[in-house]
């Protein structure tokens, strides 16, 4: 086996975690910004705490090692989805800039951090280039897909397509739809969770039929999430080995589908840090390394 980046599905090896305590910091700043943060609904602190405890448990169980980002008064709420500020790859990080405006010094405060605790910096995707973390899956150890839509920009794939061909990796381009707009948390992992080489979760109806089809010629199985799962995070699903994986409990029909592709399911509460941010185990959650 070897340690690698470049993987949505191998044992998860080491990962950043942003912790409650470290992003949403307390009632009154829920309070303050859930609204302007287009936060479905206010997250209750205390409840959070806890749901988070039991998710961090989720990794500690798994003998996954587990890095921290530390509090920043520079970044908000939204800094809980700590996936979205940077890419891992195995030349180092590329910090990314985001798509969305309140959420422009994540990146650099990740950097700092990331610095200060020994991880290698590739690069920075600059502006006008935007790229975010829940825009980027890989396929396989060689493969990257990355969405074009609201979050991430033409002049950030370009970017970042030459921070990795030096790697021998190929970018693969795919168009999201419009479906709510700019202001909505859609990403490409919104509608693709890969959790194994031959598996992903998927939301067929907002996938991209080139996209698609392209993973079904690979191979790919899918795990169809039913509409009524769709805004419940059904499709947010984190591998953290090879069809063992990490689901908020509040998916019943995916979880019963994924188990019938014989995949070891764990669940969790995410109703006050997933489901209100519209972000789910993956985008809670920044892979360091995982064991292929």
């Amino acid at each position: 086996m070897k340690k690698t980046a470049h993987s949505e599905y191998g044992f998860l090896a080491e990962v950043f975690l942003k912790s409650v305590e470290h992003s949403f910091i307390d009632q009154a700043t829920l309070d303050h910004h859930w609204r302007s943060h287009n936060f479905l609904s206010i997250p209750v602190y205390n409840e959070a705490l806890k749901e988070y405890s039991a998710f961090r448990k989720i990794f500690e169980d798994n003998g996954t090692r587990i890095f921290e980002f530390p509090a920043d008064v520079s970044t908000t709420i939204d800094s809980i989805y700590c996936r979205d500020a940077s890419i891992q790859t195995d030349g180092g990080v590329i910090l990314c800039t985001m798509g969305k405006a309140l959420r422009r010094h994540e990146p650099t405060s990740c950097g700092n951090h990331y610095s200060s605790s020994g991880h290698k910096i590739l690069g920075v995707i600059e502006a006008p280039g935007t790229v975010e973390g829940g825009d980027v899956a890989w396929l396989d150890d060689k493969t990257l897909a990355v969405a074009y839509g609201y979050r991430t920009n033409a002049e950030g794939i370009r970017q970042l397509r030459k921070f990795l061909e030096p790697q021998g990796v190929e970018v693969i381009e795919v168009d999201l739809p419009h479906y709510k707009g700019p202001s909505d948390v859609f990403h490409l992992m919104s509608v693709l969770s890969p959790v194994d080489k031959d598996l992903a979760v998927v939301y067929s109806p907002l996938m991209p039929v080139r996209f698609r089809n392209y993973l079904l010629d690979r191979g790919m199985q899918f795990v169809e999430v039913p509409d009524s799962e769709f805004d419940t995070l059904g499709c947010n699903v984190l591998a953290i080995a090879p069809r063992k994986c990490v689901i908020e409990k509040g998916n019943p029909v995916t979880i019963e589908r994924l188990r019938k592709a014989g995949a070891e399911v764990i669940t969790f509460s995410g109703s006050h840090i997933c489901v209100p941010g519209g972000g789910g185990p993956t985008c809670l959650t920044r892979p360091v390394a995982r064991m292929v």
